[in-house]
């Protein structure tokens, strides 16, 4: 199946694919270890992330195969994928660019496998390695979800079409 891409986009495959993708609405996580020994934790924005399993409790997601934190992150015992509320378009902005200073000025609570957990995540799942798998340019990781907790009167953050929305609810 195919369809027709926008004047520019036709020469471009990958943009115009990437364009389409862009039309599934995704919530926004920041995925988060323990750093290796003397160095900061890791973290970064994560949009592909998606429940697997609920037994076992498998959850997943993706990252670029030459992201910097790669490595470490497969070398993690633990891991945790903090689903961001909607007020958390800055934090969500720091953690999606590659620097040093990241964790600068952020707070955040050792979850019970010590890995950090963000204080204000509409929800979070602390993860030990289940799977990992060969993704074309990504990585899946499939966490066994081993806590989680949840604020359930917070709104997501989404992002669609290359921005990010406000989730407004729609009378049934």
């Amino acid at each position: 199946m195919s369809g027709s891409a926008p004047a520019g986009l036709a020469d471009d495959p990958a943009r115009a694919l990437r364009r389409s993708l862009g039309c599934f609405a995704t919530g926004v996580t920041i995925v988060t270890a323990a750093g290796r020994a003397g160095e900061p934790p890791i973290g970064m924005t994560v949009s592909s992330f998606n429940s697997v399993s609920l037994d076992p409790p498998l959850v997943l997601f993706s990252i670029a195969d030459n992201a910097r934190s790669l490595e470490a992150l497969s070398e993690a015992p633990a891991y945790a994928v903090n689903v961001l509320a909607a007020d958390h378009v800055d934090l969500s902005n720091r953690f999606a660019r590659p620097s040093e200073a990241k964790w600068d000025g952020v707070d955040y609570e050792p979850g019970h496998l010590g890995v950090p957990c963000l204080p204000g995540a509409l929800a979070a799942f602390e993860c030990r390695p289940y799977a990992t798998y060969d993704g074309g340019d990504h990585v899946i990781f499939v966490g066994e979800v081993v806590a989680h907790r949840s604020l359930p009167d917070a709104q997501p953050l989404v992002f669609y079409r290359g921005a990010y929305h406000l989730v407004t609810a729609h009378p049934a």
